[in-house]
């Protein structure tokens, strides 16, 4: 009797024990069935994407790519829609160049950036008069020729291209609009213009003009004598614009200059190399500009034999620009020239357009120019020794005056 209740005991126990397991299994089938569990009513978490941290301890990635990558691979997982790679890859990449806060950062997709690779000109001005700077990553008006077609239709200095033959669909770097321009005497452009009330103004007065392109052969680097003082001006820094000035000055010497003025008003740059070269023609030794990138700060120093040793007057204003403001730093902190005129632009930085492995390129500032004396030129520019602004509708150039002033009162304090 105690035997029979014993092996009924033993029976009864391994029932139990099967009937767990048989339950466990039945569970563990009908919890790995989604569609089955979701309608017996009970709640289903999204099944984990592979490579996910979902479930697990989360942790902040240190890079976009891994973010966009999780996000990415839940889109073509689970998404009914299809992802546009082109358009996203566009969107992406304007939206992260915009978040460094770099106002020069741009995308180029694979047609625009070989549109900018052929457009790239050593000249900054092109077939309708104009002469074209770069602020914040549009193209403007920094100089507009006396009696070119662009003047003729009411295009100021300070103008900035919003379109070009309708194209609004991006911001016209400077590089862009000169090649776009870059067409067969007598062809048509259309240009829509906004004109702010100042460089960091985004909105203003819209007009369109419609401008016949033709060549215009305006000197990079002209010169004349007032007196016993030359003037040199110089529009921009292109390839020749240090042995262009060199031979003004010798020229001017030669007719008996004992000081100069170099003019470099409106200029938005150029060359680095052109700017400190021209340097060098007035400072006999020392740093021209110190350049910072993440590697650091480096200086560069004069080179070459100085063309003269006579008084200099530096003349700026407001669309003085880059390297033009790198060459007024370079004479203003060695004590080399007197500055006169406005604050300068403030663009101290370079730019570098890179090429992408998939097409395309990417640009980003790459360095920042610090004066001889460690000063910050971006956003800041070169504050002149004396500042005078030109009226408007000031015929006489009240700027000019004062600095051929300024250069003949240096005559006179050597004597």
């Amino acid at each position: 009797m105690r035997e029979r209740m014993r092996n009924r005991k033993i029976v009864n126990v391994l029932c139990l024990f099967l009937a767990v397991v048989l339950a466990f299994a039945v569970g563990f089938a009908v919890r790995s069935n989604t569609a089955l569990v979701q309608s017996l009513g009970f709640p289903v978490d999204a099944p984990v994407p592979q490579g996910s941290t979902a479930g697990a301890e989360k942790s902040t990635y240190d890079a976009i790519s891994e973010r966009v990558g999780e996000a990415e691979d839940i889109l073509k997982s689970y998404s009914v829609d299809e992802l546009d790679l082109t358009k996203a890859t566009a969107t992406m990449l304007a939206d992260m160049l915009k978040a460094t806060n770099d106002p020069y950062a741009q995308y180029f997709d694979a047609s625009r950036y070989e549109s900018y690779v052929l457009e790239s000109a050593d000249k900054s001005y092109a077939g309708i008069g104009v002469l074209f700077g770069e602020y914040d990553g549009r193209a403007y008006a920094t100089d507009v020729f006396t009696g070119s077609e662009a003047a003729a239709r009411g295009v100021e200095q300070g103008d900035f291209v919003v379109a070009i033959d309708g194209d609004s669909s991006h911001a016209w770097s400077m590089t862009e609009v000169v090649g776009a321009l870059k067409r067969d005497d007598g062809s048509d452009v259309v240009i829509t213009w906004m004109r702010p009330m100042s460089l960091d103004a985004t909105t203003g007065e819209q007009f369109t003009t419609t401008l016949a392109c033709k060549e215009y052969d305006e000197q990079n680097v002209s010169s004349s004598l007032d007196g016993d003082v030359g003037y040199i001006k110089v529009r921009q820094m292109t390839s020749d614009a240090a042995t262009l000035v060199r031979d003004a000055v010798a020229d001017l010497m030669a007719q008996q200059a004992r000081a100069f003025v170099i003019d470099v008003r409106d200029n938005p740059g150029g060359y680095l190399t052109q700017a400190l070269d021209m340097a060098s023609l007035f400072v006999p030794s020392g740093i021209l500009v110190n350049i910072e990138t993440n590697d650091g700060t480096s200086p560069r120093n004069a080179s070459g034999q100085p063309a003269t040793a006579a008084p200099v007057v530096v003349l700026v204003n407001q669309y003085t620009a880059a390297s033009a403001e790198v060459f007024t730093a370079a004479l203003e902190d060695n004590q080399r020239a007197t500055t006169v005129g406005q604050t300068t632009m403030g663009k101290g930085s370079v730019q570098v357009v890179r090429e992408l492995s998939f097409g395309g390129a990417i640009r980003y500032t790459a360095a920042y120019y610090l004066t001889p004396q460690g000063h910050s030129i971006a956003g800041a520019g070169i504050v002149p020794d004396i500042s005078v602004a030109n009226p408007a509708d000031d015929e006489s150039d009240t700027q000019l005056n004062v600095a051929l002033d300024s250069a003949r009162s240096m005559i006179e304090g050597e004597r």
